[in-house]
């Protein structure tokens, strides 16, 4: 038997398959470009915050000064050595008046007007001239039974002096029904010294600053008429 004559391929089976897309290309990777853009400019962002923070954190920090504190507790009346003054880093702020180091000299040899502990930060309202008390303000010290003053009370503290009408005789029997009903008159003053040690009649022996028009009334009050009272540092 003779064997037919085989026929070669033609037409499109003559032409080579076409290759397979390499991955990478094409539009998926175009979409992950896409993709991608959002965390690109994201990160940019996040860059320029950084920079603006850390130029903003050192110009606040450029804004300070340095400032006249307190070294050691100085006595209200006492002059200001350059061993109670210690100089420290303070933000510059125009509502608050510190006193720059520079100016340490001016304030050498001026008197504390109140009593200053350690760490205070000077202003021009805590110093005064050399003479004590400050124009305008008496010093006085009252003899006072426990339950008329704070237990605790400390040389500094801001008080709040109370002065009845009424108050007890030598004989010790309390004034009449109608000073004893009449409100008592409120001064302000500060406690320069507290002396535990007293009279020697089981009183303690306060020291006020006060100013200069409330000190007749504050001397002219009855025997155990005077009540203080602490208040707020910063209160009236």
């Amino acid at each position: 038997m003779a064997l037919g004559s085989v026929r070669p391929k033609t037409g499109s089976d003559d032409r080579p398959a076409a290759a397979a897309p390499r991955a990478g290309r094409g539009p998926w990777r175009a979409a992950r470009r896409r993709r991608r853009l959002p965390f690109v400019v994201l990160g940019s962002l996040l860059v320029i915050v950084c920079v603006l923070a850390y130029a903003w954190g050192t110009v606040r920090l450029g804004d300070r000064i340095q400032v006249l504190a307190v070294a050691r507790p100085v006595a209200a009346g006492q002059s200001i050595t350059a061993a109670d003054l210690t100089q420290v880093s303070a933000a510059e702020d125009p509502e608050v008046l510190l006193i720059p180091v520079v100016q340490a000299d001016e304030v050498i040899g001026r008197t504390a007007v109140v009593p200053l502990v350690a760490g205070t930060l000077l202003t021009p309202s805590l110093i005064g001239d050399a003479a004590f008390p400050p124009a305008g303000k008496v010093t006085a010290s009252l003899a006072l039974k426990p339950g008329q003053y704070p237990q605790g009370l400390t040389r500094g503290a801001k008080v709040a002096v109370f002065v009845s009408a009424a108050g007890t005789g030598a004989d010790g029997r309390a004034a009449s029904a109608a000073k004893a009903t009449a409100a008592p008159t409120r001064l302000r003053a500060v406690v320069l010294g507290v002396d535990l040690s007293g009279d020697g009649q089981g009183s303690t022996v306060v020291t006020l600053l006060l100013d200069a028009s409330d000190g007749p009334r504050l001397a002219a009050a009855p025997e155990g008429a005077v009540v203080l009272m602490q208040t707020a540092p910063g209160g009236n």
